[in-house]
C-alpha cells in the first residue's frame, strides 16, 4: 500500500462498519479522493451491497469500476423496469467494454432500495437519479432505460440535460397505458399480492419461445417479480399511469437509440417507433426475438448495440 497506509488502513476499518459512501465523504472533504482513487476503486469493486440515501430515501446501487477504467472513465448508467431489480443488467454490463465504468441502482420500492414514504412521480424518480449523480460526483452519464427505467431517463434528460450525454431507451415510450390498465392491476396487487399478477406480467416480458429455451431465467424472473413489495410495485404503476412525458420529450436534443424487442406486448414496437419520431435526434431499432425484457432475453445483442451505438 503507498504512503500513508496506517490512515488507509484506519479508512478500512471504518469503512467496513460504516459503509463505502462515508469513505467518499471524509476523503472528498480533506482533500483525499484522488489520492486514494485506487483505494476507492478496490471499495467499490469490494463490496457488493452498496446504499446511499438521497432524498430521505436509502438507495442500493452498483458503480462497477474495472481496473482498466480510469478515473475519469465514461458512466454509463442502467434503469431497469416496473418489478425488477438492477440484476436484469448483468448480462449487459459483463459484455462491456473494460475501460467504461457502470452504474446501475433500483428505484423505490425495488430491490433492496426502501419503500417510498409517500407518493412516487416519474419527476420525483428523476430527482432521485440526479442525486444519486452528485452524491457519487458523477457529471455526465450514457443512461441506459427499460420501460419505467426509460421514462425516468427521459425525464432526467428534460430536466437536467447537462447530465446526459447520450441515451439509450429500451421498450419504453412517453406515455405507457392508461388508468383502465394501471388501475385494475393497482387492485389485483392490493387484494391479492403480487402473485396474482405474476403470470400475466411474465407472458407480456417475454417472447413466447422464451420459457421453454431458457426456464431457469424465466424461474427466476418469476422470483424476482413476485419478491418486490407490493406497496413499492403499486407505487411504481401509479407513477407511469400519471405520466405523460409527450411534451418534455419532445424537446429532448440528446442523440438517442429507441430499442424494443419485436415481441414486446407491453410497449410494442410501433409506440417505441412513435417514441422515436418524437425526438429530434433519435432513432429506432428492432431486437428480433425478444419482448420488453431484451437485456435478459438478447443480452449480447443488447450489449452491441449500445457499444455500436456509443461507440465505447
Amino acid at each position: 500500500m503507498p504512503a500513508g497506509s496506517q490512515c488507509s488502513n484506519r479508512i478500512l476499518r471504518v469503512v467496513s462498519k460504516a459503509g463505502i459512501g462515508i469513505l467518499f465523504s471524509v476523503a472528498q472533504s480533506v482533500g483525499l479522493e484522488r489520492k486514494y482513487f485506487k483505494l476507492k476503486m478496490f471499495l467499490q469493486r469490494s463490496f457488493r451491497m452498496q446504499f446511499l440515501t438521497v432524498n430521505g430515501c436509502t438507495h442500493h446501487y452498483r458503480l462497477t469500476v474495472p481496473e482498466t477504467a480510469g478515473e475519469d472513465a465514461p458512466v454509463v448508467a442502467f434503469a431497469n423496469s416496473l418489478g425488477t431489480d438492477f440484476r436484469i443488467w448483468d448480462g449487459v454490463t459483463d459484455r462491456l467494454p473494460q475501460t467504461v465504468r457502470t452504474l446501475c441502482y433500483d428505484m423505490r420500492g425495488h430491490g433492496l432500495t426502501a419503500l417510498s414514504d409517500g407518493p412516487v412521480s416519474i419527476e420525483a424518480l428523476a430527482d432521485d437519479f440526479i442525486a444519486l449523480l452528485d452524491a457519487l460526483d458523477i457529471s455526465t452519464v450514457h443512461m441506459v432505460g427499460l420501460s419505467v427505467g426509460g421514462m425516468v431517463a427521459q425525464s432526467v434528460a428534460a430536466k437536467a440535460p447537462n447530465r446526459i450525454a447520450n441515451l439509450v431507451l429500451c421498450d419504453t415510450a412517453h406515455k405507457i397505458g392508461s388508468p383502465d390498465v394501471w388501475n385494475p392491476r393497482i387492485a389485483a396487487v392490493q387484494k391479492d399480492g403480487m402473485s396474482a399478477i405474476a403470470e400475466a406480467v411474465l407472458l407480456r416480458w417475454f417472447d413466447p419461445n422464451f420459457k421453454a429455451a431458457s426456464p431457469e431465467i424465466y424461474d427466476g424472473a418469476w422470483a424476482m417479480l413476485t419478491r418486490i413489495p407490493a406497496r413499492g410495485y403499486m407505487d411504481l404503476c401509479a407513477a407511469i399511469r400519471d405520466a405523460d412525458l409527450t411534451e418534455s420529450t419532445a424537446q429532448i436534443e440528446a442523440k438517442t437509440l429507441c430499442l424494443c424487442g419485436s415481441a414486446d406486448l407491453a410497449t410494442p414496437p410501433e409506440l417505441v417507433n412513435a417514441l422515436a419520431d418524437l425526438m429530434p435526434n433519435a432513432r429506432y431499432e428492432v431486437i428480433n426475438q425478444a419482448g420488453h425484457l431484451p437485456c435478459l432475453e438478447k443480452p449480447d445483442m443488447v450489449a452491441q448495440k449500445i457499444i455500436d451505438f456509443l461507440k465505447i
